[in-house]
């Protein structure tokens, strides 16, 4: 048997494989529940894809808890044959220092695909708060001192990362109650079951909008331009001087999928990123679409990389993690 001759036939055969991908729906699996605000950008962000990848259906799989690590532990261990990707945020560069056994090596076991967006977060509360600025939420803060409830999506969510910062930097503690996903924290926020949440615009907007919730301030360094959110100061301008948290949020596949298939989901991801539905949605929203060299896997690696250096230290001094 010419051994040599086979070698030849399987690589021209997995050449041409790559050459039609996809040829079979593609699974975006996010690593929370449906209806949060990373569910949102993925469930936007798979129309644009498909216009560029064949037509071919993408499908959502919510994969929730843990934090996001269940859905990225499972895309870590999926075939590496370009059909299964992970979609997450800055859970990313966070898992490391929030779990001591992380099922996955964030740096090593996924081949990085690009950058997607970035969301400003917004401080939130329930409707009925007497406070209706930042500096009488303040004064409310203050004198309801272990009586606040701060709502978040689960360790290591978003919401959960944003609203530490916030307490280590009025150093006040609040009772802290996480939930599994946002939608069920926005719920009980907007049922008044809880006081406050540090939540990102793609999730808050629309309810800021409708008057359902009250807003206090926006986590970057200057002004939101989006409609809904444009009146908002920033925490920086309202004396915590220097606080700037956005969430981003980015596309990977299995350590080991061909190079070809990479290429050809990070051309789709590139082209999806300029198209022009996704934008004015993104927008909308409140979020920033990437537009520099993040969109493609090394420069985003090293951004991923700096910001686990960024935030290991902050939520270690927390103390706050889980086994």
């Amino acid at each position: 048997m010419n051994f040599r001759w086979l070698a030849v036939v399987a690589a021209f055969a997995a050449t041409a494989a790559m050459a039609e991908y996809p040829d079979k729906p593609v699974t975006i699996v996010v690593p929370f529940s449906a209806g949060g605000p990373t569910d949102k950008v993925a469930r936007d962000l798979a129309e644009a894809l498909r216009k560029n990848l064949n037509n071919q259906t993408v499908v959502i799989e919510n994969v929730a808890g843990a934090g996001g690590t269940l859905g990225a532990g499972k895309v870590a261990k999926a075939a590496p044959d370009g059909y299964t990707l992970l979609l997450h945020h800055i859970g990313m560069a966070t898992a490391p220092a929030l779990y001591r056994k992380l099922p996955y090596k964030p740096l090593e076991d996924f081949e990085y695909l690009g950058m997607i967006n970035e969301v400003p977060m917004t401080l939130v509360g329930r409707q009925t708060l007497p406070a209706n600025n930042f500096a009488e939420l303040m004064k409310w803060i203050e004198g309801n001192k272990g009586k606040i409830n701060l709502a978040n999506a689960g360790l290591g969510a978003a919401s959960h990362l944003c609203g530490l910062l916030f307490m280590q930097n009025i150093k006040v503690d609040m009772t802290t109650v996480p939930y599994k996903g946002t939608a069920p924290a926005m719920n009980d926020l907007l049922g008044g079951q809880v006081d406050l949440m540090c939540d990102q615009t793609t999730n808050t907007t629309g309810q800021i909008e409708g008057g359902k919730i009250k807003a206090y301030a926006v986590t970057t360094l200057k002004r939101l331009k989006t409609p809904a959110l444009a009146k908002l100061p920033t925490l920086d301008e309202s004396g915590l001087k220097g606080f700037d948290v956005s969430i981003w949020h980015a596309l990977y596949a299995p350590k080991g999928t061909p190079k070809a298939a990479l290429d050809k989901m990070n051309a789709a991801l590139r082209a999806a990123l300029k198209d022009a539905d996704f934008v004015k949605h993104q927008e909308a929203l409140g979020a920033v679409v990437v537009a520099d060299g993040r969109v493609g896997g090394a420069e985003h690696k090293k951004f991923v990389e700096a910001e686990i250096a960024k935030w290991g230290p902050a939520i270690k001094a927390a103390g706050q993690y889980a086994d």
